[in-house]
């Protein structure tokens, strides 16, 4: 079903680790179907899913090899889920600040939690590729699935319906809750590292919502100051900071990071001036690294890795127009994919940076408190602004290579 081209005769970018491609090809270019909705690496870094489209999910041990696409007695799994396929989650996910012995208490085994077009989730055992259960009641396409960074059974998903539902599936979705409040279509949602808040964009809303996970409860908005559609957002490491994508068709798109605790946005990406204007190349993906303070995004035009940290661009890749529309990275660092309108997905190669180890003290505070908690420590002033992210820059534009002077 799938073919890996890895140093073939064709040119591709340094950077370029693997290339994977449905062995369907598009019957036509722009046709719905074949699209890659999402792309997803198992918690531990062992196994990569991928919706090839047409229903199809694929899952590949990692690394990806060439025998592993064409041996039958490989690891690869075959999903069939007779749906479009938009959303695609691995869990349980274990925390690395929770204690081991109490994450393992109630060890379950991988699953992948795939979210369907006719609003239905299927959670499938990732050992042997057979479908446990399906879970129903969203009355649209599932947009997003993520689980719980706590090594709970406890999935979120978005929907189209203009829901989010929380379920238990250590209890095959049983105490259901249903979060409801937008008036448009949710995109995507991303659960903070303790837990204890989801945050949520929709298409055409130019508002945040924060919800609590510990209450179910709607906590508050996150307000853009004019019209824009929301495309995807992501929590760093710590929690202290969460990345909002969003673009309007005619000034192009921005990139927020925002402090969740105070609502006050601390820096802000803008699409490069002289593509600003183009209205064919929008963002479509964020993603912070596990490791360090990298921050990937992919518009149509690129594949950009930006280190907040040292505040500069250590990744301009990708660099095509066939509508890449998700990326993730590996948990271990080192490597992310990105997924087309075309089916295919491609492996890159991500700078090894090590983080500075000021900004991993900083981490292991903002984990355990709140900015307003930081703020009332009895530090200098330099310091606290570097606990709570104020030192970065508060704007930038990005420069592509096309028009870099």
């Amino acid at each position: 079903m799938c073919t890996v081209f890895q140093n073939s005769n064709i040119k591709e970018p340094d950077d370029l680790i693997a290339h994977l491609r449905a062995a369907h090809h598009p019957r036509l270019y722009g046709t719905a179907g074949c699209e890659t909705w999402s792309v997803r690496f198992s918690p531990g870094g062992s196994y990569f899913a991928w919706s090839m489209g047409y229903g199809i999910v694929k899952i590949l041990p990692w690394p990806v090899t060439h025998k592993d696409a064409n041996d039958a007695n490989s690891e690869e799994k075959t999903l069939d889920c007779k749906q479009t396929v938009w959303a695609l989650a691995f869990g349980p996910c274990p925390s690395n600040r929770v204690d081991a012995f109490h994450q393992n208490r109630h060890k379950h085994e991988l699953l992948l939690a795939t979210g369907l077009n006719n609003g239905a989730i299927q959670v499938w055992a990732v050992s042997t590729g057979n479908l446990l259960f399906t879970l129903t009641g969203h009355q649209a396409l599932v947009r997003d699935l993520v689980f719980a960074p706590n090594g709970s059974l406890t999935l979120v998903s978005a929907s189209r319906d203009k829901t989010l539902r929380i379920w238990d599936l250590a209890k095959k979705g049983a105490n259901l809750h249903v979060l409801k409040g937008p008036d448009y279509w949710i995109f995507k949602c991303s659960i903070s590292p303790d837990s204890s808040v989801i945050a949520s964009v929709c298409n055409m809303d130019s508002k945040i919502y924060l919800w609590s996970l510990r209450s179910y409860t709607f906590m508050r908005h996150l307000t853009f100051d004019h019209e824009r559609t929301m495309v995807s957002c992501d929590f760093s490491q710590d929690g202290a900071l969460l990345a909002v994508a969003s673009y309007h068709s005619t000034t192009g798109w921005w990139l927020d990071l925002w402090d969740p605790y105070t609502a006050v946005v601390l820096t802000r990406v803008e699409d490069c001036e002289m593509c600003a204007y183009r209205s064919d190349n929008l963002l479509t993906s964020v993603s912070f690294s596990p490791v360090g303070l990298l921050l990937a995004f992919k518009d149509y035009r690129a594949l950009h890795i930006w280190d907040v940290e040292r505040d500069e661009l250590v990744t301009e890749t990708d660099l095509n127009r066939t509508g890449g529309v998700c990326c993730s990275f590996h948990p271990h660092g080192g490597v992310i994919a990105t997924g087309c309108r075309d089916g295919h997905v491609k492996f890159w190669r991500v700078p090894r940076l090590v983080p500075s180890l000021r900004h991993l003290c900083r981490v292991t505070l903002r984990y355990s408190i709140s900015t307003y908690q930081v703020e009332a420590l009895p530090l200098p002033k330099k310091i606290l602004e570097f606990l709570t992210y104020r030192d970065v820059p508060k704007q930038k534009s990005l420069h592509c290579k096309e028009h870099c002077s």
